[in-house]
C-alpha cells in the first residue's frame, strides 16, 4: 500500500473510530491543560481549581456513562473495538472501569474540597497530578499492546510518587515519596525486562497476536529454553502488576507510603490504583492465558492471592496508626480480588458462563470497594482535622461526643469485614461463589479449594482488628488531654461522609442495579 492511502486510512480510523471512543480520556487531558493554565496565567489564578477539575471530570463521567450505556445488549463481545491501530481496545471491561474511575474522581474531588487538602495554593498542582494519574489508569484498563501497557503503568505511577510527598515540610511525607519512587522504579525496570523477553520470543507486542503466537509455539513443541524464557518473562511482568496491586511480596511500600502521605492521597491510591491494576491483571491474564499457559497463570495468581490476603490481615493486628491499618486492609482486599481473577481465568475455557460470572463478581467488588474504602479514608481525614491525630488510641470515647461519625465508621468497617447486610458481604459472597462454581465442576479443584478456605478464614481473622477500632471508639474512655471535640454530621464534611456511607448500606440491600452494570464488564470474558 502506498503512503498516501495508508495515511488516509489511518486518519479516517482515528477520527471516525478511535477518538469517539476515547472521549473520557480526552476530557481529562483537556482539564489537565486548563488546570496548568490556571497555574501559569495570572488572569486564571482566581478560578477555583477544584471547580475546574470537577467540571472536566463531569464531562468525562458523562462520556464514560454514554459509552457504557451504548454497549450492544444482545452481544456485548461484539462491542469490542481496537483503537489507534491496536494500541488500545474498547470493550465492556474498558467501559465499566472507566466509568468507575470517573465516578470515583467526582466523589474524590468533593471529598478533598471538604477536607482542606489541598489548599487553594496547591490545588491546581494536586488535581493535575490526580487527573494525570487517572488518565494513565484509564489507559491501563484498555491497554492492548505491551508498549501501551508499560506507558500506562508509568503514567499512573509517576504522578502518584509526587502525590505521596504532597505534605511539604513533613519528613514522613518526603520519606514516603522517596520509598514509593524507589520501589516503583525497581518494579518498572523488572517489568520492562519481562515485557522485552515476551516480545522477543513471540515476535510481537500486540496482546491478541501474542496469544495466537504463544498457542502456536506451544502447539509445535517449544524447546525447554523457550519455555523457560517465557515463564521468566511472565514472572517479571507479574512483578509490575503485583506492585500496583500491593500484593505480597511487593507490598512493602504500601504501609509506609500510606502512613507518611496524607489520608486523601491514601484514598486515591487504595481505590483508583486498585481498580486499574485489577483491570490490567484481567486483560493480561486473559490475553496470554491460552490453553498451554493458563494453568501457570492460575497457580501464580492463586498463590499470590492466598499469601497476600493472609499477610495483610495478620499484619493489621499490631497497627496503632489507622492509616497503616487501612493500608494492610488494602493489601488483604487485593488478595480477595485476585481470588476472583484466578477463578475467572481457570474457567475461561471449560466454563465460559462461570468465567463471566467470576469477572462480574470482581467488577462488583470494585464498585462497592470504592465506597467502602473512600468512606473509611474520608472519616480518617475529617477526624484528623478535628483531633489532630491519626492514632487509633486518639479515637477513644468518640461515641460520647460524635455518635454519628462512629456509626458511619462502624458501617464502613463492618462492610470491609464482609458481614451482612452491607455491600461488602455481597462482594465477598460473589467472589467465593465463583470459587465454589469452579470447584463444583472440577476445575483446578485443589488450588481453588485452598483459596476458598483461606478466604473464609481470613474473613474471620479480619473481624477482630476491624472491631478493635470500634471497641476503642465506643468502650474506651476518652483521653484526659483531649478537648471535647465534636464532629457533627450536619456539616459539609458530615454530608460527604453520609454520601459515601449510604451507598454501602443501599448496595447491600438493593444491589441488582450495580450488579447489572458489573455484568457488562463480565462480558469481557466472552
Amino acid at each position: 500500500m502506498n503512503l498516501g492511502p495508508l495515511l488516509t486510512n489511518l486518519l479516517n480510523d482515528t477520527v471516525a473510530v478511535s477518538l469517539p471512543l476515547f472521549r473520557p480520556e480526552l476530557a481529562l487531558a483537556g482539564t489537565i491543560v486548563l488546570l496548568l493554565l490556571c497555574r501559569m496565567l495570572p488572569v486564571l489564578r482566581h478560578l477555583d481549581s477544584a471547580v475546574v477539575a470537577l467540571g472536566g471530570v463531569g464531562f468525562a463521567l458523562w462520556y464514560a456513562w454514554s459509552d457504557l450505556r451504548g454497549l450492544p445488549v444482545g452481544d456485548l463481545a461484539a462491542g469490542r473495538q481496537e483503537l489507534f491501530t491496536g494500541l488500545l481496545v474498547f470493550d465492556a471491561l474498558t467501559a465499566y472501569v472507566r466509568f468507575l474511575l470517573m465516578g470515583f474522581l467526582a466523589l474524590y474531588i468533593l471529598f478533598t474540597r471538604a477536607s482542606g487538602i489541598p489548599d487553594r495554593e496547591d490545588g491546581a498542582d494536586f488535581y493535575t497530578l490526580v487527573l494525570g494519574s487517572t488518565l494513565g489508569m484509564c489507559l491501563m484498563a484498555s491497554a492492548n499492546h505491551l508498549l501501551m501497557l508499560f506507558m500506562a503503568v508509568e503514567m499512573a505511577s509517576v504522578p502518584s510518587y509526587a502525590l505521596a510527598g504532597l505534605l511539604k515540610g513533613r519528613q514522613a511525607s518526603s520519606e514516603a515519596a522517596i520509598k514509593y519512587a524507589v520501589y516503583g522504579a525497581g518494579a518498572a525496570g523488572i517489568m520492562l525486562y519481562g515485557l522485552s523477553l515476551l516480545a522477543g520470543v513471540l515476535g510481537t507486542c500486540h496482546l491478541p497476536s501474542m496469544a495466537a503466537e504463544l498457542s502456536r509455539v506451544a502447539g509445535t513443541g517449544a524447546a525447554s529454553g523457550t519455555v523457560m524464557v517465557l515463564s521468566l518473562g511472565g514472572l517479571m511482568v507479574a512483578v509490575g502488576l503485583a506492585f500496583k496491586l500491593s500484593a505480597v511480596p511487593f507490598h512493602f511500600w504500601c504501609p509506609d507510603v500510606f502512613e507518611g502521605a496524607a489520608a486523601e492521597v491514601g484514598a486515591f491510591l487504595s481505590v483508583a490504583s486498585k481498580a486499574a491494576a485489577v483491570a490490567l491483571l484481567l486483560r493480561v491474564a486473559f490475553g496470554l492465558g491460552v490453553d498451554e499457559s493458563r494453568q501457570f497463570i492460575v497457580y501464580l495468581i492463586g498463590l499470590m492471592a492466598a499469601v497476600t490476603c493472609t499477610l495483610g490481615n495478620l499484619a493489621a493486628y499490631g497497627q496503632t496508626n489507622i492509616k497503616r491499618l487501612l493500608a494492610y486492609s488494602t493489601i488483604a482486599h487485593a488478595g480477595y480480588l485476585m481470588m476472583g481473577v484466578a477463578a475467572a481465568v481457570a474457567m475461561a475455557k471449560a466454563d465460559p458462563a462461570g468465567s463471566r460470572a467470576a469477572v462480574t463478581a470482581v467488577a462488583f467488588y470494585l464498585g462497592t470497594y470504592l465506597f467502602m474504602n473512600l468512606g473509611a479514608f474520608a472519616i480518617v481525614a475529617f477526624l484528623r482535622n478535628t483531633l489532630r491525630s491519626e492514632e487509633i488510641a486518639s479515637y477513644a470515647g468518640l461515641v460520647r461526643t460524635s455518635p454519628g461519625i462512629v456509626v458511619a465508621m462502624a458501617v464502613v468497617l463492618v462492610s470491609l469485614i464482609g458481614l451482612p447486610p452491607l455491600a461488602g458481604f455481597i462482594s465477598k459472597f460473589l467472589v467465593f461463589s465463583s470459587l465454589v462454581e469452579a470447584i463444583s465442576k472440577g476445575i483446578e479443584r485443589p488450588l481453588l479449594l485452598v483459596l476458598l478456605v483461606v478466604g473464609g478464614l481470613n474473613t474471620v481473622i479480619s473481624l477482630f482488628y476491624y472491631l478493635r477500632v470500634l471497641k476503642v471508639m465506643t468502650f474506651d474512655p476518652p483521653p484526659a488531654e483531649r478537648a471535647s471535640a465534636a464532629f457533627p454530621l450536619v456539616s459539609l464534611p458530615g454530608a460527604v461522609v453520609t454520601a459515601l456511607v449510604v451507598p454501602v448500606v443501599v448496595f447491600g440491600l438493593f444491589w441488582s442495579g450495580l450488579y447489572a452494570c458489573a455484568q457488562l464488564a463480565g462480558a469481557f470474558a466472552s
